[in-house]
């Protein structure tokens, strides 16, 4: 026995020097609870899928919001206290202004998936962002998208009239420069407290997704669902990997986490982007509120609002991020938008084929020896 002992003993001591990786649970941070889609599908998925793709050496624990939230999550991959997390740019501009300045062209957002994809693909392929990663001590590993954000009123909006003077909730500088641009008043509330600002009247409405008419009971306040684009929040890092962690993966283990969170990252945006909305949509019809499409003319200075914008755009880019070359990174997001229309319109919106587009055109083209590193 005391041979059989030994020689097992022994063979396993090999077989760690030859370097046969152990099973390693990562902690994994979504920021949020069970009930958002940043939980439900995104970390989800990623938990159910990283053994398949890792042959069982990478699991996942997932965290609650009272280890690590959107607010705190940079200190927490930092610390290691959570090893993946949920990343938003827009919270931390100083540490990616590259990545947040692709957040200030919201009003692009016409498909989700498109924006999702195009977000991934210049993140990836965008040197600048990269280095700032680095610097911040984490792996960027995908983005995803919201629904293409319209706005959820206790008023009706026909023209551009009826919105002027109007008190809108914005999430974020392109709602709100937009709001102005048409001579409606942007306020600054937490998505949170969307419902007590609305039904204590400090409020008319917000610039949102319509999911928020279930997500956050808006549909017992907001009366109408008003049908004019306000584009997407696409500036979302949904799988923020400590370096350190990454660093201690094999490049075939990489591999194998990036392939479960490019599943995870198209079924995140499948669920904001498309189901939840359709879902609030049908509530909301039933509980009688009204839709509008507005008229042309509220399309239109929306159009001339997007164009003006793009050009005020750089010169926030060099005041508040300072990027030299924002003008050719916007042009580089422009093109990727078009390209994912392109792929999208002819793979269509099956979740499976957009997953296996994204791995194609932008995965499968890392080197995983050196990305991250």
């Amino acid at each position: 026995m005391k041979r059989i002992a030994y020689a097992v003993g022994l063979a396993t001591g090999l077989l760690l020097s030859a370097g046969v990786l152990q099973a390693e649970e990562l902690r994994l941070a979504p920021g949020a609870p069970p009930s958002h889609p940043a939980h439900t599908p995104l970390y989800v998925t990623l938990a159910e899928e990283l053994p398949k793709e890792t042959d069982g050496t990478l699991t996942g624990n997932i965290l609650g919001p009272e280890v690590a939230n959107v607010g705190n999550m940079k200190g927490a991959l930092q610390s290691g206290v959570v090893q993946v997390g949920n990343l938003l740019p827009l919270y931390f501009p100083g540490d990616l202004p590259n990545s947040a300045l692709m957040g200030d062209l919201a009003f692009l957002g016409r498909d989700p998936q498109v924006m999702g994809a195009a977000m991934t693909e210049y993140v990836v392929t965008c040197e600048d962002c990269q280095e700032e990663f680095k610097k911040l001590g984490a792996v960027f590993a995908g983005a995803g998208s919201s629904d293409v954000y319209v706005l959820l009123t206790t008023k009706p909006v026909r023209t551009p009239d009826d919105i002027k003077g109007m008190r809108l909730r914005s999430g974020g500088s392109p709602f709100a420069r937009w709001a102005e641009y048409i001579g409606a008043s942007p306020v600054n509330v937490p998505v949170n407290d969307t419902f007590e600002s609305m039904s204590q009247g400090v409020i008319d409405g917000t610039m949102g997704s319509a999911a928020d008419l279930t997500s956050y009971r808006l549909i017992d306040l907001a009366k109408y669902i008003i049908d004019l684009p306000l584009g997407t929040y696409h500036a979302t890092v949904n799988f923020a990997v400590n370096t350190d962690a990454w660093k201690a993966m094999s490049p075939e283990q990489r591999r194998g986490f990036v392939r479960a969170a490019n599943k995870a990252n198209i079924a995140f945006t499948q669920t904001w982007g498309y189901e939840r909305s359709n879902v609030a949509r049908e509530e909301a019809e039933k509980a009688g509120l009204e839709v509008i499409k507005p008229d042309q003319a509220l399309f239109d200075v929306t159009e001339s609002f997007v164009e003006d914008d793009l050009k005020a755009v750089v010169g926030i880019a060099e005041s508040q991020y300072g990027i030299t070359d924002a003008e050719a990174k916007i042009a580089r997001f422009r093109e990727l938008v078009e390209k994912w229309t392109k792929i999208i319109d002819e793979v269509g919106h099956e979740p499976e084929a957009i997953a296996a587009a994204t791995q194609k055109e932008v995965w499968d083209k890392v080197d995983y020896e050196s990305y991250g590193m």
